[in-house]
């Protein structure tokens, strides 16, 4: 008898109903960012419960956005041939830019400042839509641990591209910091039922930077404390 939990057919409607649930959410994410961005135009809006409960269904459907653009990226088994992997020369600022874009009306909802620091005229080849997915899911999770600031930082370190989210937290737990270097070696951390983290966003990170690879190296990502702002930093490197 043919094993059903194996079949293709499955899979593929996993995969739609997915993509299905990625549009919805993207519907309602995309209402909140108008219906926050029209509040906060206002005297005070953090003052006003139902704002500070808008914000927080937008944080919230972000993650979940996050989540299943990364299920449906792993299904398509990106790093594959077959994949629509694409590295071009880029403006790394202007990558920047439109990381701040996605997430200014998140942050500004949560009080939380975005710092930046990217040289200008720093042009690397790298898949744009990917680095962006992967630095605002970074934000996004810095979002969860900072006090009140978040730095997205860019630099050229010999002959790798180092992009650094920091936060002014408490620092990563020893099991997010076992995690990120779990994710390097091919493995997705697993269920955290404490942190409702489930791996995936850094799995899929690792999986992002390898996929870069410039004379022999590929890209890696970290996670350790300190930095900038004296909390958690995720690292995104790229050859």
């Amino acid at each position: 008898m043919e094993d059903q939990h194996s079949s293709p057919e499955l899979f593929l409607f996993l995969a739609s109903t997915v993509h299905d649930m990625k549009n919805s959410i993207s519907v309602v994410s995309g209402t909140l960012e108008s219906l926050l961005a029209a509040e906060q135009a206002k005297p005070a809006p953090q003052a006003d419960p139902a704002y500070l409960q808008m914000a927080q269904m937008l944080y919230q459907t972000k993650r979940l956005n996050d989540n299943l653009i990364q299920l449906l990226a792993l299904y398509k088994e990106v790093g594959k041939p077959g994949y629509p992997f694409d590295v071009q020369p880029q403006l790394v600022s202007q990558v920047v830019d439109q990381v701040v874009d996605q997430e200014k009306i998140l942050l500004a909802s949560k009080g939380i400042r975005l710092q930046t620091a990217c040289p200008p005229e720093l042009i690397w080849t790298l898949d744009e839509d990917l680095v962006i997915g992967v630095l605002t899911h970074a934000i996004n999770n810095a979002i969860r641990y900072t006090k009140d600031t978040i730095r997205l930082s860019v630099r050229q370190v010999d002959a790798l591209l180092e992009l650094r989210v920091e936060d002014n937290g408490d620092g990563y737990s020893q099991a997010l910091l076992d995690a990120g270097s779990a994710a390097m070696d091919g493995m997705a951390a697993g269920v955290n039922f404490s942190t409702n983290s489930t791996g995936l966003g850094l799995y899929f990170s690792s999986v992002v930077a390898k996929m870069h690879k410039h004379r022999g190296s590929s890209g890696s990502i970290a996670l350790e404390n300190g930095g900038a702002l004296g909390g958690g930093c995720f690292i995104l490197r790229l050859p």
